[in-house]
């Protein structure tokens, strides 16, 4: 039995920022690693977005998730227990033939991308490195672009403006790594 077999996979209801139940996984690995993910759940969909699988009626305004849940202990457990975590496009695959739906409608999207995740947050600590390092792998890391959201609207802010965010992003060139070790250099020209 290798290290990076999964060997237990669990779910369970957990609350979203928004104070919504959403689906986190847990997924065991025979050495012993162990990786969890909550699933993210936007509050606007649209009509090409996956499906979360939520179970309707009337616990939490029909927005419940043990149905999705239920799904992740059952037959997605199942299915992965066995599989090699370091194999993360098969896993891939597994889940997405295992739900059968383009909308990944009958699973339930929540239960299928927190389940993934998972597997990636336990296959790197198997590897004993962060998430990214994993990602990575020996390629250089390069800084992202932070973006500040300024102004939010779309169905965040009951359409009241049409655009859905509003960002500022940084100009590339003052991110660069050397120019961030010391103090700001000025540009500006002096007078004459």
């Amino acid at each position: 039995m290798s290290t990076t077999e999964i060997i237990s996979v669990r779910g369970r209801r957990v609350w979203d920022s928004r104070g919504r139940p959403t689906v986190e996984a847990g997924v065991t690995l025979a050495g012993g690693a162990l990786g969890r993910a909550i699933a993210p759940a936007g509050a606007s969909t649209g009509s090409g977005e996956a499906v979360d699988l939520r179970d309707g009626g009337t616990r939490f305004g029909g927005a419940d998730v043990m149905m999705a849940v239920g799904n992740v202990n059952g037959e997605i457990a199942r299915t992965l227990r066995g599989c090699d975590a370091r194999d993360q496009k098969s896993i891939d695959d597994v889940l997405i033939a295992l739900d059968g739906t383009p909308n990944k409608a009958r699973l339930g999207a929540n239960a299928l991308v927190g389940t993934s995740m998972a597997v990636l947050h336990a296959a790197a600590a198997a590897a004993g490195v962060p998430l990214y390092a994993y990602l990575l792998g020996d390629r250089p890391a390069i800084m992202p672009i932070p973006e500040v959201q300024i102004f939010g609207g779309g169905a965040h802010a009951g359409r009241r403006v049409d655009i859905q965010d509003f960002m500022v992003v940084a100009p590339r060139r003052v991110l660069s790594l050397r120019r961030s070790n010391g103090p700001p250099r000025s540009t500006a020209r002096p007078a004459r």
